[in-house]
């Protein structure tokens, strides 16, 4: 894909980031997905790309925008497989808590693996423990090797898990390992990739969170040579069922980053919503939106940061 989609992607993270800003903290989460959605599907018209959706909002019977299948863009080459999270966080936003954000990656056809919409046991962790890790391997050993490859000690490490009741076991563990513990309540994309940056200081990233999520934030750390690993997790007949019809045959596989992002030509694009570490919220004030937005090109590892300023009161795209 060509280098200058870079910014094409940028300003659908920006709409979709904008879009929900004003929900932040008002306790409707459903509306603030509803306005991300409209928002980047309206911004994909305006791509010169021939994109399909292959993570996105669900089946088509089940969301009316951005459903995996859909087809956006303006219809030229290239060809693109598109995966979406138009706020990566709604709890979050609907609290008014930091770190949720507007995220897509993009590659060619293939790139990414088809994940049904369940579960997906996640580890993640960034360039200096890449090649590891082993998600069949107790939570203990992970972080002690992790700790080595880092040249740690394991009670330096700082580990990141979602606030659910299904991890209270697993953090009972890493308190007795001795390890300091991020616990965070939604958005463990942006959880994930700051097992990558330097701040906040996160050494790695374990739990049971979205499995379609899961395959952005390994396109993210595929972008900063980060590693992830992921094995899904069904409830039911029905979700086993689906992730074979998706081409996923044996459920209980260890899916690596190679699994969930094939090759290096893809493209990571954020846009802040809410703040936090990673990127700065959103900003609006008399009819004037400034963002805070990154994007990653795999291809190259290069790294962008983007502060925009917008005028809502013209005609955006």
């Amino acid at each position: 894909m060509e280098r200058e989609l870079a910014l094409e992607f940028i300003r659908v993270t920006e709409a979709a980031a904008i879009a929900a800003a004003p929900f932040m903290g008002r306790g409707d989460k459903d509306g603030a997905d509803l306005a991300a959605v409209e928002a980047m599907r309206k911004a994909f018209d305006h791509v010169d790309i021939d994109g399909t959706v292959v993570i996105g909002e669900g089946e088509i019977d089940n969301a009316p925008m951005l459903y995996i299948g859909e087809k956006v863009g303006c219809g030229k080459e290239p060809k693109v497989d598109i995966a979406v999270d138009p706020i990566e966080g709604t709890t979050i936003v609907s609290k008014g808590l930091p770190n949720a954000i507007a995220v897509l990656a993009a590659g060619p056809g293939g790139t990414f693996l088809h994940a049904p919409d369940m579960y997906m046991d996640k580890l993640a962790v960034g360039p200096g423990a890449r090649g590891v890790i082993d998600i069949s391997k107790p939570i203990e050993e992970n972080i002690i090797k992790v700790a080595d490859a880092l040249g740690k000690r394991v009670q330096d490490m700082t580990v990141a898990i979602l606030d659910k009741p299904r991890h209270a076991e697993r953090i009972e563990r890493i308190r007795r390992l001795g390890c300091r513990i991020n616990i965070f309540p939604d958005g463990d994309v942006a959880m994930a990739i700051a097992t990558a940056n330097e701040e906040p200081e996160i050494d790695l990233l374990t739990g049971i969170g979205g499995a379609p999520e899961g395959v952005i934030a390994a396109a993210a750390l595929k972008c900063l040579d980060g590693d992830f690993q992921g094995i899904l997790k069904p409830r039911n007949d029905e979700e086993i069922a689906r992730a074979k019809e998706m081409g996923i045959l044996d459920i209980n596989k260890i899916l690596t980053i190679d699994d969930l992002v094939k090759g290096d030509d893809i493209f990571f694009a954020a846009t802040g919503i809410t703040g936090g570490n990673l990127l700065n919220a959103v900003k609006i004030k008399n009819n004037i939106a400034r963002t805070h937005s990154l994007v990653m090109r795999g291809k190259t590892g290069t790294i962008r940061y983007i502060t925009a300023v917008h005028r809502l009161d013209k005609k955006q795209m």
